[in-house]
């Protein structure tokens, strides 16, 4: 029969460590299983070593913006410095720290490739042979998600980035093509530039972060545009070309261009290959349905779950932790015969990833987002108020930065008085969105946020006055 552990986990990123816990917090014993590095790719290819690339940028920028500060500020970005910062924060691409706290929580971990060869089975394939993993109670599938290279004539023998290399690149090329102005894509090209690469960005829409209010996607494009990046929206690629080692060069509808590197961030697919699950009647070209405490639709018993970006419900780490901690603490509940609560906001279901899901895109200047946009709340049939303000008019920001440009937005369900979507565009906004998605979470009537009184003067005043502009 194998091993037989409570919980068997198909995949160690973030996500994976966050359903282990909680099953062993719970009481249960948890495997997870993980053929690249422990961690995941929030660790070592996506969220931390690209906000370290950004990071460095954006503190120049925040100093030059400062009249007594700006003229301490003799140089410019050490591209250098900022990859071997960057390549501390990835641990140098070694997941032994990862793998010591894995243990000290009390989760084995087994290296290889998981493939479910049956209900709670998974055989693992490994460098030291096979092993065949049982799992008395749950399998948790949380393999997250690759790049989805589109289908252009030519991309994929121009061997083109992804996310994966331009994360973890030992130098800065002296150009670059960014197939896709989507967050990632935005973020890379802020990144880039600022370390001193010529950078064109490419994107089919009318405009960046086509999925989110305009005005965010159209202050990023002035803000890249100032920073020396070629923006091209509306622009649909139609061949890729490269002659050997080298440049590449990509035909489109708005004129060829040339770089020495061309990266694609046009999207991700689940990274399901050769995980088996077609046996049980599910692609492994699609995310994978599932309800609010992830577990997989149409599968007898219900043992089989997917956890963060498998199920595409939002691809983003916090929402996959999230998930992880939900899902793991619903699996204890089933396996101690304790009732599973289902109802919104309950503690076994994933309700923030329907309602109030918050996002930072950090680019110069960031964006942050919680809930719906307008179109959205639209869609969803509420009768809704958008309610507008310029941050810079607010004190704390003048204070911030000579000149600071931003913009705020609420969506407001007039109906219910409460705050649906909010979107933030300026300097440091990031830290500005939880507020925002407490405000959701906890459905606060206007008329009790009208008492969260602002301290002055900080960038947080921005919520005194657009409740002011709804009218309170």
């Amino acid at each position: 029969m194998g091993d037989a552990y409570d919980v068997v986990v198909i995949g160690a990123g973030s996500t994976g460590e966050n359903v282990a816990d909680r099953a062993v917090r719970g009481g249960l014993t948890a495997v997870m299983v993980e053929a690249e590095l422990i961690g995941g790719d929030c660790s070592y290819w996506a969220c931390m070593p690209s906000k370290v690339l950004l990071r460095g940028p954006e503190a120049l920028a925040a100093a030059r913006a400062i009249p007594g500060a700006a003229g301490a500020v003799t140089g410019g970005v050490d591209a250098a410095a900022t990859l071997r910062r960057r390549d501390a924060f990835a641990a140098h691409w070694s997941d032994t720290g990862q793998v010591e706290w894995a243990r000290s929580r009390g989760i084995d971990v087994v290296r290889g490739r998981g493939r479910v060869t049956g209900p709670r089975r998974v055989l693992v394939t490994g460098a030291e042979g096979d092993r065949d993993l049982t799992a008395r109670h749950a399998v948790a599938v949380c393999t997250g998600s690759v790049p989805a290279l589109p289908p252009i004539d030519g991309l994929a023998d121009a061997r083109p980035w992804t996310t994966r290399e331009a994360t973890s690149a030992q130098e800065i090329p002296a150009s670059m093509i960014v197939l896709g102005g989507g967050a990632a894509g935005c973020e890379l090209a802020t990144a880039y530039a600022a370390l001193g690469a010529h950078v064109s960005i490419v994107e089919a829409a009318d405009r960046l972060l086509p999925n989110m209010e305009a005005f965010a996607g159209e202050l990023v494009e002035a803000a890249l545009r100032d920073r020396g990046v070629d923006v091209r929206t509306g622009t649909r690629v139609t061949a890729v070309g490269r002659d050997g080692d080298g440049p590449t060069t990509v035909f489109t509808t708005g004129g060829d261009l040339g770089a020495q590197v061309l990266l694609v961030s046009t999207g991700r697919r689940p990274r399901l290959d050769g995980l088996g699950l077609d046996a049980f009647g599910l692609s492994e070209a699609a995310w994978l349905p599932v309800d609010d405490t992830c577990r997989v639709a149409g599968v007898d018993d219900g043992w089989l779950y997917a956890v963060g970006d498998v199920n595409g419900r939002h691809l983003f780490t916090h929402q996959g932790k999230y998930q992880a901690r939900l899902c793991g603490d619903a699996i204890v509940a089933a396996a101690h015969g304790q009732p599973i609560d289902t109802t919104d906001w309950s503690a076994h279901a994933a309700t923030a990833d329907r309602l109030a899901a918050p996002a930072v895109v950090f680019t110069d200047p960031q964006v942050a987002t919680v809930g719906r946009t307008q179109a959205q709340a639209a869609a969803d049939g509420l009768d809704t108020r958008a309610v507008d303000y310029e941050i810079g008019s607010v004190a704390g920001a003048a204070l911030r930065a000579d000149g600071y440009t931003g913009h705020a937005r609420i969506i407001v369900d007039t109906a219910r008085r409460v705050i649906v979507g909010a979107t933030l565009v300026g300097p440091d906004v990031g830290e500005l969105i939880h507020s925002a998605t407490i405000a959701i979470v906890g459905e606060v009537p206007l008329e009790r946020l009208w008492h969260a009184v602002p301290a002055y003067p900080t960038v947080s005043e921005i919520w005194l006055r657009l409740l002011e502009a709804y009218g309170l």
